[in-house]
């Protein structure tokens, strides 16, 4: 049996939904890829650590909000844990403990060893995701288990969704975005009950440019998109400032010839 309905709403300027559910607030967040600096580095890209950037954002909309959802992919090294993790994940976990009281985690597929670094006060869960009154949390690389799936909402991180502009004159810029959808008629084979929603975050870390989720024989990751029960199309696109872009399908464009996925 579904829970009573939620409200899930994005925060604007932010990527980070605000969800009032079975009585609490919750404040949600995705991709954070702590130690993708490091990795940048290595490559010979200067890029200064975003973790205090993201920590601070959440800390300031911390006020009110009962506990704190972490949608995966929350460190970035794999295998492994980078010097730069370790130094920066106990912190991070500490201040945000201390403001919300309450973090989860949902393991995503970065986060292999992330038990390793210790910070009490969090609490880390299965890929398979969890679940608050009627709202579903997973990270979207592997099939989420029934009981979330049951939920009225899912919500789920994994393909850093952006879209993708080109203007007259060939210039190209991309932009985070969220995506609101439903699920394709017919696709109910895997799943007793599917949810009426899904809600897809943009990475609250801003040194991920996103993937378009708008490229012409583009495709998504994860195995809802993957095997095509997300009806994609017709999901509806919301640039980080609140503006409605409308349907994908309505923004497609093609794939520039140098663009790497």
């Amino acid at each position: 049996m579904r829970g009573s309905m939620s409200k899930v709403t994005p925060i604007a300027d932010h990527p980070v939904l605000s969800i009032l559910t079975d009585g609490e607030a919750v404040l949600c967040a995705g991709d954070l890829h702590i130690g993708l600096e490091d990795e940048m580095r290595s490559k010979g890209v200067i890029v200064p650590s975003q973790t205090d950037k993201m920590l601070e954002e959440l800390l300031s909309l911390a006020e009110g909000c009962d506990r704190l959802v972490l949608l995966g992919d929350v460190k970035h090294q794999v295998p492994g844990t980078s010097e730069q993790e370790h130094s920066e994940l106990p912190r991070f976990f500490n201040s945000l403990v201390k403001a919300f009281g309450e973090v989860d985690v949902v393991r995503g597929n970065h986060d292999v060893g992330i038990e390793d670094v210790f910070f009490s006060g969090v609490h880390i869960h299965p890929a398979t995701g969890f679940s608050i009154g009627d709202v579903g949390f997973v990270h979207g690389h592997i099939w989420p288990s029934n009981t979330v799936m049951a939920k009225r909402t899912l919500v789920m991180a994994h393909n850093h969704p952006a879209i993708m502009f080109r203007d007259g004159v060939g210039h190209i810029t991309t932009e985070r975005c969220w995506l609101r959808c439903v699920f394709k008629e017919g696709a109910h084979a895997r799943y007793p009950e599917l949810p009426e929603e899904v809600v897809v975050a943009p990475s609250l870390n801003r040194s991920l440019r996103g993937s378009p989720v708008n490229l012409i024989g583009g495709r998504q990751i994860g195995p809802l998109f993957g095997k095509g029960m997300i009806d994609l199309e017709n999901a509806q696109a919301y640039l980080l400032d609140g503006i409605h872009l409308g349907s994908v399908r309505s923004l497609m464009v093609k794939k520039p010839k140098r663009y790497s996925d």
